[in-house]
């Protein structure tokens, strides 16, 4: 048995970003995590802060030379085979949100348990917190989980594939269990409606909007288990306390089956 390491978190594009990087550079090095899927690491200087930071992480993704694509940064203890960005299709309405670019990097990691597609992604968020399928926001997502989905389909199926990310979708959504269907994905946390983004006196009860999924391949048998970590504050340089993110990270086990004999 041969197992994978991975953490999810939206790292949050405001409030003092740098020391909250500082923070989550030592946390991560502490960790084990051999693949790190970080989604609103917008500018490059913060992708250079977080190199200087995680020094075992040698291998990164991500795209853009003043500003990362999509915000989304992909580390890794692992050779990085190859990558990509895909940028999903702007619709209205118009919103500031669009400047991110968001849209799904697409990689490919070998492992000691051979080459695994990772998917990291970040949708837009639903400004009417209403995921009813005649929300105008909910149209968006929509749209964007299609084109997800033909995304991570085109993946060859011999490649076992695990999606990632701020989804701003909760994950008990018709739209995303569609989504989840159509692109032969299994939701490691089906079931689990426990938040990953932090309540805030506005939104006392928010819903799982982070997600991993999994695609296994027919001749590689994997499982995995995932839970919700990164929620407690953390204390930084100048001695404050502060949460490393308004979300919460999910950290997910996989464990790849060895080969049988030929």
């Amino acid at each position: 048995m041969t197992e994978v390491r991975l953490l999810t978190l939206n790292a949050l594009i405001r409030d003092d970003v740098p020391a909250r990087l500082r923070a989550l550079g030592p946390v991560l090095e502490r960790s084990g995590y051999d693949i790190v899927c970080l989604q609103e690491v917008l500018h490059r200087g913060s992708a250079r802060l977080l190199r200087r930071v995680t020094p075992g992480y040698q291998n990164r993704a991500g795209t853009g030379l003043t500003l990362l694509a999509g915000g989304l940064l992909l580390m890794s203890t692992w050779p990085i085979r190859r990558h990509r960005f895909a940028r999903f299709p702007m619709t209205r309405p118009l919103r500031t949100e669009l400047l991110m670019r968001k849209g799904a990097q697409l990689a490919v990691v070998d492992t000691p348990a051979g080459p695994l597609a990772v998917v990291n992604t970040h949708l837009s968020a639903n400004r009417d917190d209403d995921w009813s399928e005649g929300n105008r926001y909910t149209a968006i997502i929509r749209g964007e989980l299609d084109c997800l989905a033909r995304l991570i389909t085109g993946f060859e199926p011999a490649l076992p594939a695990v999606v990632v990310g701020d989804f701003n979708v909760p994950r008990d959504s018709p739209v995303f269990t569609r989504f989840a269907a159509a692109a032969g994905l299994r939701d490691v946390l089906a079931g689990d409606t426990s938040t990953t983004y932090r309540p805030t006196p506005r939104w006392p009860l928010p819903p799982a909007l982070d997600q991993v999924l999994l695609r296994p391949a027919p001749d590689r048998p994997v499982t995995a288990r995932a839970r919700t970590v990164l929620q407690d504050a953390v204390r930084v340089a100048d001695g404050r306390d502060l949460f490393l993110s308004d979300h919460y990270g999910i950290e997910a086990d996989l464990s790849f089956e060895a080969p049988g004999p030929a």
